[in-house]
């Protein structure tokens, strides 16, 4: 397996584009199963876990066309001629189960494999089920596959016991073509649902509501094929700005939308970087004065879970105490042992992490165990002292477009080598 050497140190400087949202472009690519004809999406991110969506799709009868130079891809459907996604491809992606929601709307059933992915706590697909069977779908487990079976789906209230952003997408999907009017309660606000809810409505859907906590359907009999442009992915801005802001550098991201990330601005802020912003662009670079500050990951508007690894390996060599409460995943703190074999002084009880500010990290051999534990590796490895071995960057490649690349640009000293072992 490849492996990163990252050497440390060098002061990030430059402009980095922003890729297409992964956690967009997975409904969407799965959405585009609801309308027979050709598809077009831009701004599509070459990632393994694109690549995985695809066998998915493909799997259930869609033909599809990726020109990763132009990130485009061509997703052609004429019938959907299988309801069945394997063990093989789900275990390694739990947005695979996106299929359910529209496998129901147009043939009424479903066998998806219990999803594999990161190990980083419970993502219940129990709110995904119960929300099914509110529209009046039968869901039964039987040898590891969750088998739903719908003869007609009608439209119902359904409120979600806790914010799901997968479970507010798979029950969009469903309630597009299902009769009748859907409303769902305590849905996620996320930019990617909002977006898949953009899409689905240029493909003729009635939806209203995108962006609050209640989102309501009016069914339609008929979709039709669109051509449409995924938004920049909020998560990679920030993990570009968090990598500047650890290199004492100045970064600035194009092509990304600034409000997306204003959380993750507004904490940097707090740390003491100077951030500006323009229409498409936003920037980071070191102020006079460092401090720690207290961060509380938080459905969208809040702080992102998703970036809460990348700040805290930031907040290792920031002066003072930082403070990080995970309130999303309970057991999302695997890259806390890695970054103590660099010399992070960190303390966990219970969701709440305490960092102590040392003055350098050193190198060392660590070891990525999911996306975004890789990611937080990665930065602290641009700030460390020596040169890092990383492992296990598999991970990173689900989830960052061509990310040593864009690194090198900004004048990181990384190299990816090949079979650099487990």
């Amino acid at each position: 397996m490849d492996m990163y050497k990252i050497k440390g140190g060098k002061v990030l400087s430059g402009e980095v584009p922003i890729s297409g949202a992964k956690n967009a472009a997975l409904p969407i690519i799965v959405a585009s199963l609801l309308a027979d004809g050709e598809t077009v999406l831009k701004n599509v991110p070459d990632l393994k876990d694109i690549r995985t969506m695809l066998q998915v799709i493909q799997c259930l009868g869609a033909e599809y066309d990726f020109n990763t130079e132009k990130n485009v891809l061509r997703i052609k459907v004429n019938s959907i001629k299988n309801a069945e996604v394997p063990y093989e491809l789900v275990k390694t992606m739990r947005a695979s189960y996106y299929v359910m929601g529209p496998l129901l709307a147009r043939i009424g059933e479903a066998d998806v494999s219990l999803p594999g992915g990161c190990a980083i706590g419970e993502r219940p697909m129990d709110i995904h089920l119960a929300g099914f069977e509110a529209l009046g779908t039968e869901v039964s487990l039987d040898h590891g596959y969750i088998k739903a079976r719908a003869a007609s789906l009608r439209g119902s209230e359904f409120k979600m016991r806790t914010v799901s952003v997968g479970a507010t997408a798979n029950l969009m999907m469903a309630a597009v073509l299902t009769k009748g009017k859907t409303v769902l309660d305590n849905c996620a606000m996320e930019p990617d649902i909002v977006d898949l809810g953009n899409f689905l409505i240029k493909m003729g859907a009635n939806i209203s509501g995108l962006g609050t906590e209640r989102i309501e359907i009016e069914g339609v009999k008929k979709l039709q094929p669109v051509t449409y442009t995924v938004i920049p992915d909020r998560i990679e801005a920030g993990t570009y700005l968090i990598a500047g802001a650890a290199t004492r550098g100045s970064v600035t991201i194009t092509g990304a939308i600034p409000e997306h990330v204003g959380a993750c601005m507004d904490s940097l802020s707090e740390m003491g970087y100077i951030i500006e912003s323009g229409k498409d662009w936003v920037s980071v670079k070191p102020g006079k004065v460092l401090k720690g500050t207290m961060i509380r990951t938080l459905p969208y508007p809040g702080f992102p879970t998703d970036l809460q690894a990348p700040i805290m390996a930031l907040a290792t060599i920031i002066p003072g105490i930082n403070v990080i409460i995970e309130t999303i995943f309970e057991r999302r703190f695997t890259h806390v042992a890695e970054l103590r074999r660099m010399g992070a002084d960190i303390t966990i009880e219970g969701g709440v992490v305490i960092i102590k500010g040392v003055k350098k990290l050193m190198s060392a051999p660590v070891m990525m165990s999911d996306l975004r534990a890789g990611a937080a590796l990665v930065v602290a490895a641009l700030a460390a002292q020596g040169e890092t071995e990383i492992r296990r960057i598999y991970h990173c490649d689900r989830g960052y477009e061509h990310l040593d690349r864009k690194l090198a640009s900004l004048g990181a000293d990384i190299q990816r080598v090949k079979g650099g072992g487990m």
